[in-house]
């Protein structure tokens, strides 16, 4: 039996890409998975598509996370159906590129609200039930351009990065109940993200990388199962690269 089977998990941003490709890891694991989604029908689609897949227990939920309200309804709807939430895996984000000089405010504050505000909302709506159990795993999914910049993202980049600083903080808080607090700062993952740059722009960055590929959905689900298992009970607050060497 695996140590995630009968454990409750929570994943934003799990109909596609990298948190679809953590529902389908640890549904095969045997946990009980809820994924968030902007869209309630997408997110219960998904959630049925995984299921069939995985022949796992998978929950889909609508939620905005940038509303805390929704959010603590969202929290305590999965905590009805599956049980106290025990992981939980911050990894909705979305991008609106642009130099500074012609962002638009509701730019700047839509990238901000979702990739770092709604990770706020769903680690303080969790953390109540973890600090009962005095029990918990949070990995928050951010980026290398947190770490390394990015022309034309600033707004991107920013939240990236407050997201390491807040996952630090965090976890301090939080150690001395046994809840650990990580960062995933994924490189160039093939995603529906990425599927518009250019093939030349492509060629560049696989030249960049060391190991010569494009990571995918798969390579980050191994990261994030690590992290939110036993294996990794002596690790908080750190940031784990995964990204083919690209950030070195």
């Amino acid at each position: 039996m695996s140590e995630f089977s009968g454990k409750t998990i929570l994943i934003t941003g799990g109909t596609r890409g990298i948190g679809r490709a953590c529902a389908a890891a640890f549904a095969k694991d045997g946990a009980r998975v809820a994924i968030c989604g902007r869209n309630d029908d997408a997110a219960q689609k998904a959630a049925q598509e995984i299921a069939a897949e995985t022949n796992g227990e998978v929950r889909g939920f609508g939620c905005d996370i940038a509303d805390a309200s929704a959010v603590d309804a969202m929290v305590k709807a999965v905590s009805e159906v599956f049980g106290p939430i025990y992981i939980l895996v911050n990894n909705a984000g979305i991008t609106r590129d642009g130099l500074l000089m012609r962002m638009k405010s509701e730019d700047w504050s839509a990238v901000v609200d979702t990739n770092l505000t709604g990770a706020f909302n769903c680690c303080r709506a969790v953390t109540r039930d973890m600090l009962k159990q005095r029990a918990g795993r949070i990995i928050n999914v951010s980026s290398i351009i947190g770490i390394r910049g990015q022309g034309g993202q600033t707004n991107y980049a920013a939240a990236k990065a407050g997201l390491i600083g807040f996952t630090k903080a965090l976890a301090q808080e939080l150690a001395s109940r046994g809840i650990t607090v990580n960062v995933i700062a994924p490189g160039y993952i093939d995603t529906d993200m990425t599927a518009f740059i250019t093939e030349d722009i492509r060629k560049e960055l696989l030249e960049k990388i060391p190991l010569k590929r494009v990571g995918n959905g798969e390579d980050i689900a191994a990261a994030t199962k690590f992290l939110a298992s036993d294996g990794a009970s002596y690790i908080t607050g750190a940031v784990l690269q995964v990204d083919g060497g690209l950030a070195m």
